[in-house]
Order: structure tokens, then C-alpha cells, then sequence
């Protein structure tokens, strides 16, 4: 009977051995391998402040949030291969994003505090710079670029919506509505 309960108390031992040594781990060693489909990290409060971890679409996505649980900081990595890295304010607006796309396309987004995207600077694949302007509605209305031969680009959109870089149309009744002859030479005098 003795033999019984001794072996019934290291049996219990090894089972609380393994389980505290799956939970944490083998006392003075460091796990190979951890695997899982996210990772969580919460604040001494308990309050989620970080996630890392796969999207049901293959994305994966890393997330740090504020103290008011905000995401204020993302990195994706999607499906297609496209990576980006987004910074957001305090009310969750979207104000930078760093991208690279599938096709080589490269790209830094500067948005305003209503999450409006003002300024944006590019590489296409084919090599193409720019770096483009917006008003508070979202509209271009300035940009510059160099192309992929080496040919500099400029526009400049006024309030109307005109490209102040093209001649100005003439106005409708200042167009004559008859071309003139031309001018016929004289023949030379002998």
C-alpha cells in the first residue's frame, strides 16, 4: 500500500512538472520554437496594447495600440506581397503610410487630421519620381516629378481647376471669325 502512494505522489509531481514546465517552460531553458496564429500583448492594466498575429485573407499585421485601445501604429504585410507601415493620430485617422506594392511601386502618403490624403511621393515601377499636392478636399493641385527617361515634369492646378502651366484660352469674341489672306509678295521691279 505504501508503494501505491509513493508512486501515486511522484506521479502527481511528474504531471505538475510538465504542466508548469509547458506553461513556462523548462527552468533554465528557452523554448526553440513558439508557435501560434497571434500573439497578444496587454498593458499592466490588462488592456490590449499590441497584436501580432495572421488575418483570415493571409494577410499578416502587427498592431500597437494606445492606452485608450486606438491602433496607432500597423505594419501589414498582405496576401499579394504588398507591405506597409501606417501611423496613426489620436483619433484613429490614418496621417502616414509607407508602402510598397507587387508591381515595384513604391510610396509615402502624408494625410491631414481629417484623414484627407495632402501630399504624396512616389516611385513607379518604371522609375517615374513624383511628389504630388492636395487641397483640404483631396484635389491635386501641385505636383513635380521627373520621368523615367529623365524629363522633369511641373503642374500647377489654380482654384478653378486650370492648369496655370498651359496658355490661357483666348476669350470667344476676341477670336476673329475670318482668317486674313496672306500677304502676297510683290514681284520684283526690273
Amino acid at each position: 500500500m505504501l508503494g501505491v502512494v509513493v508512486f501515486a505522489v511522484l506521479l502527481g509531481l511528474a504531471v505538475a512538472f510538465v504542466a508548469v514546465s509547458a506553461r513556462h517552460g523548462m527552468p533554465g531553458t528557452v523554448a526553440q520554437v513558439v508557435a501560434s496564429r497571434q500573439f497578444v500583448l496587454r498593458g499592466e492594466d490588462g488592456r490590449i496594447r499590441g497584436v501580432w498575429g495572421t488575418q483570415e485573407d493571409g494577410a499578416i499585421r502587427f498592431v500597437l495600440q494606445d492606452g485608450a485601445g486606438r491602433a496607432r501604429a500597423k505594419l501589414d504585410l498582405l496576401a499579394d506581397g504588398a507591405s506597409g507601415l501606417t501611423f496613426a493620430d489620436s483619433t484613429g485617422h490614418p496621417r502616414a503610410v509607407f508602402a510598397f506594392l507587387p508591381d515595384q511601386t513604391a510610396s509615402l502618403v502624408l494625410a491631414d487630421e481629417a484623414g484627407k490624403t495632402r501630399s504624396v511621393l512616389g516611385i513607379s515601377a518604371e522609375g517615374d519620381a513624383t511628389i504630388l499636392f492636395a487641397d483640404r478636399a483631396g484635389a491635386t493641385r501641385a505636383g513635380l516629378g521627373v520621368d523615367a527617361r529623365g524629363a522633369g515634369t511641373f503642374t500647377l492646378i489654380d482654384r478653378g481647376g486650370r492648369d496655370v502651366m498651359q496658355p490661357e484660352p483666348e476669350p470667344a469674341d476676341s477670336v476673329p471669325t475670318s482668317q486674313p489672306a496672306p500677304a502676297v509678295p510683290a514681284p520684283p521691279r526690273r
